[in-house]
């Protein structure tokens, strides 16, 4: 499985952070960037803010009136599915260039 390019930072940042496919969801559809979690999360010198899934989940509910996404998909789950609809897509295109 190819990860694409588009997607590498959320692996990364789902690994460095440790945050769950349900926060990682949460954080791609309020278009948050990933490699700005590191000014985002909590420091141990910065008491004042919270812990970055907690933000995560506070900025979620403010916006969409829900805790959590009402079907979570995780990033591999996403990217099988791209790839399914790629193949499906260059075979369709492969029967049509076919003449009959």
């Amino acid at each position: 499985m190819r990860i694409p390019s588009k997607l590498q930072p959320w692996f990364e940042a789902r690994q460095r952070f440790r945050l769950s496919h349900a926060y990682i969801q949460m954080a791609r559809e309020l278009g948050l960037n990933p490699r700005r979690f590191g000014s985002l999360a909590n420091g141990q010198q910065e008491p004042w803010k919270r812990p970055l899934a907690e933000f995560i989940a506070h900025c979620y509910h403010k916006r969409f009136g829900r805790t959590t996404p009402e079907h979570v998909q995780s990033l591999e789950e996403a990217v099988k599915r791209a790839e399914g609809r790629r193949s499906e897509r260059r075979e369709r295109k492969a029967n049509r260039a076919v003449p009959p």
